[in-house]
């Protein structure tokens, strides 16, 4: 069974070597799960601070972060979609929980699956199909991007890791057409220019449509 998704549309990606390493790819998993973990638990009196994601308060990015964290997670761990997804919108962080705990959980999960070989699976995501490898370096390059933004606005220390901006800037610059930006394409905000001798997280932050010298007002 797999809820009809051999009628899905297949999204073209075409990802870097690095993403169908087994060991390299789950080393950088490790390093940007890890970190996003470090800061995923704020405090109550932050969740209303304003973020770099425009419209986002720190309780709905934690919050985005956390609900389509555990979409990826179960996508690679069944590409097929024998089993249902979980709804990234409806995500509920219960309480007296902590985010980090969801985070922790799901590294687990994407380092099986990324052992599983998912990079050479055909993922259901949801409303296409999109080849492993692609997933792997679509999400890397999120969850670089939002936790910089969450430690950004909460003003926590963050340091990505450079081996894993490279290859999550490179399949970014792959992947994102015109048309997948702007705000009726529900992907990128426009592209922010930043200099040609950036820090490579700058130029992350840049091609994801933010400013990496945003500070809250």
């Amino acid at each position: 069974m797999t809820n009809g998704s051999e009628d899905l549309p297949t999204f073209p990606t075409t990802a870097p070597d690095v993403f169908r390493d087994k060991q390299a790819i789950a080393d950088l998993y490790g390093k940007v799960l890890r970190r996003l973990g470090g800061v995923v638990d704020v405090d109550d009196d932050a969740l209303d601070r304003p973020t770099p994601c425009s419209g986002f308060t720190v309780a709905e990015l934690r919050t985005h972060i956390l609900g389509w964290l555990q979409f990826f997670a179960a996508a690679l761990s069944d590409p097929a979609a024998t089993s249902p997804r979980p709804d990234p919108d409806a995500f509920v962080l219960a309480d007296g929980a902590q985010a980090s705990e969801v985070v922790r959980q799901a590294l687990n999960d994407i380092e099986q699956a990324i052992d599983d070989d998912a990079a050479g699976e055909m993922v259901t995501m949801t409303s296409s199909l999109m080849a492993g490898d692609g997933v792997l370096g679509m999400a890397l390059g999120e969850y670089l991007v939002h936790a910089w933004a969450l430690a950004s606005a909460t003003g926590q220390p963050y340091e990505a890791p450079e081996s894993a901006v490279e290859p999550a800037l490179e399949f970014l610059r792959g992947m994102v057409a015109p048309e997948y930006r702007g705000p009726d394409s529900g992907f990128f905000d426009a592209e922010v220019e930043v200099p040609d001798d950036a820090p490579p997280l700058d130029k992350l932050l840049g091609f994801a449509g933010r400013d990496p010298h945003w500070t809250a007002s």
